[in-house]
């Protein structure tokens, strides 16, 4: 008994599923779901946001990838609030579905965040920790790789 707790309280997987667990049941019981879910994300906004300030004044650079990630976190937002909105409009045809600037709206974001995790690839691709490494590797002789 006394390893299993010791292993509860080691292991940070089960604490976040022990939250998660609680916060969903909260949140239906509350019946408010999806509203739980749009704060949440408001959250995690202002955190990457607040990194991204404490980051700069850290180190005097801006680090492209958690201001990105905060984007993608608001179009995910914006995207679940007017999917919800959707889901309260009839579509009988594909014209029905063009017709409606609510569904224009779902497109345009969805591109967004397709947009943005282009951006986001790119950042990490070409950011200076991912190009040190891969000069690290390159450096390194072959006999080395041999074990």
């Amino acid at each position: 008994m006394k390893t299993f707790i010791g292993r509860f309280y080691r292991d940070k997987f089960y604490i976040e599923i022990v939250v998660a667990a609680a916060l969903f049941f909260t949140a239906l019981i509350a019946d408010m779901l999806i509203e739980f879910i749009i704060y949440m994300l408001y959250f995690i906004i202002f955190l990457e946001i607040t990194r991204a300030v404490i980051n700069y004044i850290r180190e005097q650079r801006v680090v492209l990838s958690i201001l990105v990630d905060a984007f993608i976190i608001l179009a995910l937002r914006e995207l679940i609030v007017n999917v919800v909105k959707i889901n309260n409009e009839n579509l009988d045809s594909i014209e029905a579905l063009f017709a409606s600037s609510l569904n224009w709206n779902v497109l345009i974001i969805s591109g967004v965040i397709l947009f943005l995790l282009l951006v986001r690839y790119l950042s990490v691709k070409t950011s200076q920790r991912y190009m040190f490494e891969r000069k690290k590797l390159k450096s390194i002789p072959e006999d080395e790789y041999v074990s």
